[in-house]
């Protein structure tokens, strides 16, 4: 039997958001193996098991690892390639085409860029929206093995476009029987459970825009025999809610109840256009999470959710960054930022979402609605030990200080959503393996990462025949 590993971490300020909601000021954290063991003050240190290590995070915060629980990890590569555009026009004239492109590996380079940069900033888990074919689900399997990152895969299953109305062509259509049930349940029985239990595979549904509502109640039914996890878009763009209406008679909630598709492991990412009075009940009875998307929202001019009003209905909320040619990029705090100032401006109230709120978003809350609560989204004796160490010494986030806090003095949690970004990552722990260390990635090579995509996308470019436009009225010489 091999001797366990035990880290003792010391001496800095934990948010746990354990269901005391406590802070810890200078406090420790003991990790055995994947585990936490004991949790609580330096001043009361346990007994370090072993050979164990002692690290000190004086001065640093450390916070539950964030989780994405909408991030398209094969868009990476897309970044900047389809800027200022509606979302019908986003996708046809761009993204669907290119991601129809690729080819051979490319799908595992846009993996592990992603994934590079979630763990550079602060991301220990999240959920791919809609892993399609071309991208190699082989491919992004992979990348989490490799990367040490925790991950649920959506597989996507998904019709033809039958919308004529719509007038919108999916060139990923040629892949279409590859897209099926029966392809998602093979996934599911090979790779679920992957990695130490890292990786788990989820079915994504396609997005409902005409197609039979007895084809998405297939999808709903076989997730619900297997128990496996679903999450689909719904409700993104302004057009979206007439859709529902128009081709099923339907608000999207009731489509999605009446489709199965509901359910306390499902997550309906945007959410955007609902009709509050007749969705809101379902979401909060069916035990349903919502992915509020804030950027990629705003970008798309999709619109802003009615994240306020999910929450007084005690609805789930949790965060994603969606892909980066709508979000460019996957840093979730950013995320939460404007998670945590989108809403008072747009409903003049200042008090709504608070930074507390938010980071509840992008731990706990994520981890409820991938059904891993037991497991992640807080520290707590006997969870994973997935957690994020924060250095706040930078010029903007001073003059914070833990010795202050006690006093009056600015709270680690505002600091933390309204000050941070990704950049000031210093350490991440997954599974109790440190993957980001002095803010540089531990099982990868970020220059070789970055000259793997700028080859990748070249080829995609060309094969796609999609270019990025030039700014209107300038002139490249």
């Amino acid at each position: 039997m091999s001797e366990q590993k035990s880290t003792l971490y010391t001496n800095c300020t934990i948010i746990t958001i354990n269901s005391s909601r406590e802070v810890i000021l200078n406090g420790y954290i003991l990790v055995v193996d994947s585990r936490i063991t004991s949790i609580g003050k330096a001043t009361s240190l346990p007994d370090l098991p072993g050979n164990g290590t002692t690290i000190s995070l004086q001065n640093r915060i450390v916070i539950p690892g964030l989780i994405n629980t909408h991030a398209h990890l094969a868009q990476s590569l897309l970044r900047g390639l389809a800027e200022d555009l509606p979302l019908h026009s986003w996708l046809c004239d761009a993204i669907w085409p290119l991601e129809a492109s690729y080819d051979e590996e490319d799908g595992y380079v846009a993996a592990k860029l992603t994934i590079a940069e979630m763990l550079k900033s602060g991301t220990t888990c999240f959920l791919e929206a809609m892993l399609t074919h071309r991208s190699g689900f082989e491919n992004v399997v992979r990348a989490v093995g490799e990367s040490g990152i925790r991950g649920c895969l959506g597989k996507l299953v998904k019709f033809e476009e039958s919308n004529k109305d719509l007038n919108i062509t999916d060139p990923r259509d040629k892949d279409i029987s590859s897209m099926s049930i029966s392809s998602m349940l093979s996934a599911h029985e090979k790779h679920h459970g992957s990695f130490n239990d890292r990786l788990h595979v989820w079915a994504a549904a396609g997005t409902p825009r005409g197609s039979p509502l007895s084809s998405h109640l297939g999808i709903g039914k076989a997730c619900r025999k297997h128990d496996i996890g679903l999450t689909m878009h719904c409700a993104e763009a302004p057009k979206d809610l007439t859709i529902y209406k128009n081709s099923y008679g339907l608000t999207p909630m009731e489509f999605c109840q009446q489709a199965k598709l509901t359910g306390p492991k499902t997550v309906l990412a945007h959410m955007v256009h609902l009709d509050l009075s007749v969705d809101l009940p379902i979401l909060k009875e069916t035990r349903t999470t919502v992915a509020h998307n804030p950027n990629s929202n705003c970008k798309l001019a999709s619109g802003i959710a009615k994240v306020p009003e999910m929450l007084d209905a005690g609805v789930n909320v949790s965060l994603g960054t969606d892909g980066a040619p709508c979000g460019n990029t996957y840093d979730m705090f950013r995320e939460m930022h404007l998670a945590g100032i989108i809403h008072k401006g747009a409903k003049h109230d200042a008090g709504l979402v608070g930074a507390e709120t938010v980071l509840e978003m992008a731990t706990i809350n994520g981890a409820r609605a991938l059904g891993l609560e037991k497991e992640i989204g807080s520290l707590e004796v006997g969870k994973k030990a997935d957690f994020v160490v924060v250095n706040p010494s930078g010029l903007h986030t001073a003059p914070y200080l833990e010795e202050h806090i006690l006093d009056g003095g600015v709270d680690p949690m505002t600091t933390v959503v309204y000050s941070c970004t990704g950049a000031d990552v210093e350490m991440v722990v997954v599974d109790g393996e440190v993957l980001v260390q002095d803010g540089k990635l531990v099982t990868m090579d970020g220059r070789e990462v970055i000259a793997a995509a700028r080859k990748s996308i070249k080829g995609i470019r060309e094969r796609s025949g999609v270019k990025a436009v030039n700014r209107k009225g300038w002139k490249y010489v």
